[in-house]
């Protein structure tokens, strides 16, 4: 799925397309945003894996954010991409369920973020990501809602570490794409 997009113009060329499927396809980190039982947020960066039209997340019978997510099943979930000073943002919103591990798509999420099966670090395999382990669990979420974000923070002859600042501030969507209104303040 392709995205069209709004991009500021400050004298600078900005893609005017996003496409979530590339997001989903990189090994980045999701930050999967939960309630703790006294109402709390906590935010958990976790690796995650795009299949049958949902993201998958690596937790345990034990781990806090499968608890929180068995008291309150709503949830949101971030993924940012900031490489080259192009910010793209993806986030996730819905009701997550718990499922059993699945051997088979928890490798392939392994092997989005290791490599091939064969460099795995054996220590890590045995004694982290413990394949067989029976309080192994997987959060699916379907999102009931997708949104967007794509904005320049730099300019393109300048990193990150620039001093530049930018100002940007949602003026509206469209097809669940965020417009994206800034001034550059250099």
């Amino acid at each position: 799925m392709t995205l069209e997009t709004a991009a500021p113009s400050h004298g600078w060329e900005m893609p005017k397309k996003f496409d979530p499927d590339d997001v989903l396809s990189r090994p980045l980190m999701a930050n999967l945003a939960t309630v703790t039982a006294d109402g709390a947020p906590r935010n958990a960066p976790m690796w995650f894996i795009w299949e049958d039209a949902a993201i998958w997340l690596l937790g345990s019978t034990g781990a806090s954010a499968v608890k929180h997510l068995e008291r309150d099943p709503r949830c949101a979930v971030e993924i940012v991409d900031n490489e080259a000073g192009i910010l793209l943002h993806l986030g996730l919103r819905g009701v997550a369920t718990i499922e059993a591990m699945a051997p088979n798509r928890f490798k392939r999420l392994l092997h989005k973020y290791l490599g091939p099966e064969a460099t795995w670090n054996r220590w890590f395999i045995d004694n982290v990501a413990d394949i067989g382990h029976p309080d192994g669990r997987l959060i699916r979420l379907a999102p009931e809602s997708t949104f967007t974000t794509m904005c320049r923070s730099s300019k393109p002859a300048q990193n990150w570490r620039g001093r530049q600042s930018r100002k940007h501030r949602v003026i509206g969507w469209h097809n669940r794409v965020a417009l994206v209104s800034g001034k550059a303040s250099w």
